[in-house]
Order: structure tokens, then C-alpha cells, then sequence
């Protein structure tokens, strides 16, 4: 399993987590973003800095995966590649997308993105939690545990 990072958004202290997991567990760790990203000594950690663009860090992700790999990512089009390629997918608030509920999210999240446009005031998603937090490291270790 490899495990790649959609990371121009992901919280810092996901990424620490990450970091951390990796080395744990001597799994590959691949963060992709359109910036330069400082990563923790070692070989097992890597960042690639793609050009800027509209879905440049998604694109590059979906190329390089395989089945069974792990995304990281609150992308929701990603996410479904991501299932659609039969790879696993979490996002950085510790909720796995399944073949199930990724049609249900990406609906949802085409009929917010339709509201928005039409002027409605949504506000946007909660602020990040201890409990977010602890939810990911915990589906994160499920997870790595399972493919070892």
C-alpha cells in the first residue's frame, strides 16, 4: 500500500499524523501539492511539486495510483476516482468513501456548489476538531492495519 496525499489543503496536523504513520508502519508516503512542501527525513517520505492548475494534484494522483493504494483527500470528484480505481480513500476528517456513499456525497456536493452559484449564503464546513482529529488517526491505523 501506498499512501498519497492530496496535500495543497490538507491540515498540518493531518500531515504530522501521516508522517508519523508512515514510519510506524514503513509505508509509503507521497504528498502532492502545487507548492513546496517540507517533509521529515527518510525514504519513506516524499512531496511532489506539480505545476499550478486546476486539478494538476488530482490528475498526477490518479496516474500514479493503484489499486488498494490510500488517498487522502477532501477532493470529492478525487475521492470517486479514487474508488472508481479501487484504491480506498479517507478524508482528512477520518471518513472512508465507499462505492456506497461517495454517489451520495458527490450529490450533495453538486447541489451545494448549485446553490452557491445561484447566490444562497451556505457558510462553509465546521471548523477542524480534536474529535476530526482523533477520527482520522483512528481510521487511518484501521486501515494500515488491515493491509499489513
Amino acid at each position: 500500500m501506498q499512501i498519497w496525499v492530496d496535500a495543497d489543503a490538507c491540515p498540518k496536523v493531518i500531515k504530522d499524523i501521516l508522517f508519523r504513520a508512515a514510519q510506524r508502519t514503513e509505508t509509503s508516503l507521497t504528498l502532492v501539492a502545487n507548492q513546496p512542501l517540507a517533509t521529515p527525513a527518510g525514504n519513506l517520505i516524499q512531496s511532489v511539486q506539480v505545476p499550478a492548475g486546476f486539478d494538476v494534484a488530482d490528475n498526477h494522483i490518479v496516474q500514479q495510483l493503484s489499486a488498494g493504494d490510500l488517498v487522502v483527500t477532501a477532493d470529492i470528484p478525487l475521492a470517486a476516482e479514487v474508488v472508481e480505481k479501487k484504491a480506498l480513500a479517507i478524508n482528512p476528517r477520518g471518513e472512508l468513501y465507499t462505492p456506497e456513499t461517495i454517489r451520495q456525497r458527490l450529490a450533495m456536493r453538486n447541489l451545494m456548489e448549485e446553490l452557491r452559484s445561484s447566490g444562497e449564503q451556505l457558510g462553509g464546513p465546521a471548523k477542524f476538531s480534536q474529535q476530526d482529529r482523533q477520527r482520522f488517526a483512528n481510521t487511518l491505523d484501521r486501515l494500515l492495519a488491515q493491509a499489513n
